[in-house]
C-alpha cells in the first residue's frame, strides 16, 4: 500500500465516522436485509468523487457498479452508480457517499466550465491553495477531475516570493542565487509581480516562473514580449481576479497558465440523490 493510499483510507475513515459518531442508531435497531441503492443526477454536471466512493467499498461491506467515470460529464435524470449491501450498511454511508460526489463534482464541472474557456490557447488552468482546512488532497483531485491541472500542493513543492517576501529581500538576484543551492534541485521558484518593473526585476533575477498578479492585460502581454524577447525559459503565470467572463482575454495575451482559487470557492453542488430499495 502506497503513503496516499493509506492517507485516503484515513481521510475516508474519518469522513465516515464523523457521520457514524457512537453509531448508527437505525443499524443499531435494524434486522439485516439486502437492499439496492442508486445515485441519480438531478441536474447537470461533471462527475468526480469515485476514488473517494471506491475507497469506502474498500473499507466497507458494500459492492458497487459504475456507470460513470471521474471527468464525464452527466445530465438529469441519468444513474451515476449502483450499491448493494446491508440496509444498515447503505443507509449509514449514504450521506457520507453523497457528500464525496457532491463535492467534488461541484469543483470539477466549474473547473471544466473554465477550461472550456481555454480552448483554443495555449494555455492550462491552475488552482490555488485557497482550499478547506484538511480538505486540499481532496478538492484539488476534483480539479484534476474537472480538467484543471495543480498549482503548489503546499509550501514545500516550489518556492513562490510574494510581495510580502519581496518587501524582505534588497538584492533579489543574490538572494536567489543563494537559495538555488539550497531547495531541492526540481523546485521551481516563482516570483509574484504586480508591474513590469518587477517583472524585469524577477526575470534577470533568475525566476523560473513570473506571476502577474492583478495586471492589466496589457501588462500582461507585455510581459510576455519581453519575455520572449529576452528571456525565453521563464514561465508566465496570471492570476487575480479571474472569472469566466475574463479568463479568455486574458488567454490571449500569451501567459502560459491562469490560476484562480474561484474554481474550488465558488462551487456549487450538484443536484444528486440516492434512492434505497430494500
Amino acid at each position: 500500500m502506497t503513503v496516499s493510499q493509506r492517507l485516503l483510507e484515513a481521510f475516508v475513515r474519518n469522513a465516515v465516522e464523523e457521520d457514524l459518531g457512537r453509531g448508527d442508531l437505525f443499524a443499531r435497531i435494524a434486522e439485516p436485509r439486502p437492499a439496492f441503492a442508486t445515485i441519480v443526477a438531478k441536474s447537470e454536471g461533471v462527475f468526480a468523487g469515485r476514488e473517494y466512493i471506491e475507497t469506502v467499498e474498500a473499507l466497507y461491506d458494500i459492492a458497487l457498479e459504475w456507470k460513470i467515470a471521474d471527468g464525464e460529464p452527466f445530465l438529469p435524470g441519468q444513474r451515476l452508480l449502483e450499491i448493494e449491501g446491508d440496509r444498515r450498511d447503505l443507509l449509514s454511508l449514504e450521506r457520507s457517499i453523497l457528500d464525496f460526489a457532491l463535492h467534488a463534482s461541484g469543483i470539477a464541472t466549474l473547473t471544466a466550465r473554465y477550461a472550456a474557456r481555454l480552448k483554443g490557447y495555449d494555455c492550462i488552468l491552475l488552482d490555488t491553495r485557497k482550499t478547506r482546512p484538511g480538505l486540499r488532497a481532496f478538492e484539488k483531485y476534483a480539479v484534476r477531475c474537472g480538467g484543471g491541472q495543480n498549482h503548489r500542493m503546499g509550501l514545500d513543492d516550489a518556492l513562490m516570493l510574494k510581495d510580502t517576501h519581496l518587501r524582505t529581500i534588497d538584492d533579489l538576484e543574490g538572494f536567489i542565487k543563494k537559495i538555488r543551492r539550497q531547495i531541492p534541485f526540481t523546485a521551481k521558484i516563482e516570483v509574484e509581480c504586480e508591474d513590469l518593473v518587477t517583472v524585469r526585476r524577477a526575470m534577470e533575477a533568475g525566476a523560473e516562473i513570473i506571476m502577474c498578479d492583478n495586471m492589466s492585460l496589457e501588462e500582461m502581454a507585455e510581459a510576455v514580449v519581453l519575455r520572449d524577447a529576452e528571456f525565453p525559459g521563464v514561465l508566465i503565470e496570471a492570476s487575480g481576479n479571474i472569472t469566466l467572463e475574463t479568463i479568455e482575454a486574458v488567454a490571449a495575451t500569451g501567459v502560459d497558465a491562469i490560476s484562480t482559487g474561484s474554481i474550488v470557492h465558488q462551487a456549487v453542488w450538484p443536484d444528486l440523490s440516492m434512492r434505497v430499495e430494500g
